[in-house]
């Protein structure tokens, strides 16, 4: 599984061009199985049409799909190293290996409702969600437990969604994951194509995107950015989706301007 950028994790240095192998069993058996799949891997082709080829958004196939379910499960582990309690698991009585599969089924298919419409997308997939969560469960779990797992991924898909509260660590974790995938072009922000506006400018101006443990907080997600244009981008994508992600207290995002130009404007900004 690849990143695009270099995340340092407790300790680990992510190589953008490696595939990761996380340390839990039944995770890398679900991810294998996922990657291999036909019908959802035609899910993250079929799904950017309507994003991109129709309605000019950012790319929301297979490249976001990979990142933010990269990022989620990175997120996952700084949080776990500080011991944050997942719940979503927990309260469904479901072994703690099963925290990392809900995260990266639901960064899976978070996204598919694109195939149906962009607007409302988040709610279009559920129902398309539910019915691959039916075929794949079933080769890990027994039934009670394909039902639990199953709620929990669909929560943590909805609550991508900024109208929705997610109830658990799990569904915040993918709702921040969800806006990490914003180095230069690949905003969530849709920018003008051809345009020279403010979602434009602050779209390219973010460079890279570095998850890593933090000194007061689990996590330190530092944004480098080539011009004070990116603090836009940061406060109305990041911090938005941060804000009500029951995650507030256990991120730190810190944007940093890295332009040599002496005359910049701003070199350091935390949010």
């Amino acid at each position: 599984m690849s990143d695009s950028s270099d995340d340092e994790t407790a300790g680990r240095v992510y190589d953008p061009d490696a595939e990761h192998n996380f340390p839990d069993e039944k995770l890398n058996e679900v991810l294998a199985f996922v990657e291999a799949d036909e019908e959802i891997r035609t899910y993250l082709e079929a799904q950017n049409v309507n994003a991109v080829d129709r309605m000019r958004y950012n790319d929301h196939g297979a490249k976001h799909i990979e990142i933010v379910r990269n990022r989620a499960l990175c997120l996952y582990d700084l949080l776990k190293a500080s011991n944050v309690d997942f719940n979503g698991a927990r309260q469904q009585g479901l072994e703690e290996e099963d925290e990392s599969v809900i995260i990266a089924l639901a960064a899976t298919l978070h996204d598919v409702g694109h195939v149906v419409h962009r607007d409302s997308h988040a709610y279009y997939s559920i129902p398309l969600a539910a019915d691959v969560l039916d075929r794949i469960l079933p080769e890990f779990y027994d039934v009670a437990d394909s039902v639990r797992m199953k709620g929990e991924a669909l929560h943590a898909i909805l609550c991508h969604h900024r109208s929705e509260t997610p109830l658990t660590t799990e569904a915040g974790v993918i709702r921040v994951a969800d806006a990490l995938d914003m180095e230069r072009g690949r905003s969530r922000i849709p920018y003008e194509h051809g345009g020279r506006g403010i979602n434009t400018l602050s779209s390219q101006a973010i460079s890279r995107v570095s998850l890593q443990e933090g000194d007061s907080t689990p996590v330190l997600v530092e944004i480098a950015m080539t011009n004070a244009a990116g603090v836009y981008q940061v406060d109305n994508l990041l911090k938005a989706k941060l804000e009500g992600s029951g995650l507030e207290e256990e991120i730190r995002i810190v944007a940093v301007n890295t332009n040599e130009n002496r005359e910049q404007l701003v070199e350091r900004i935390e949010l």
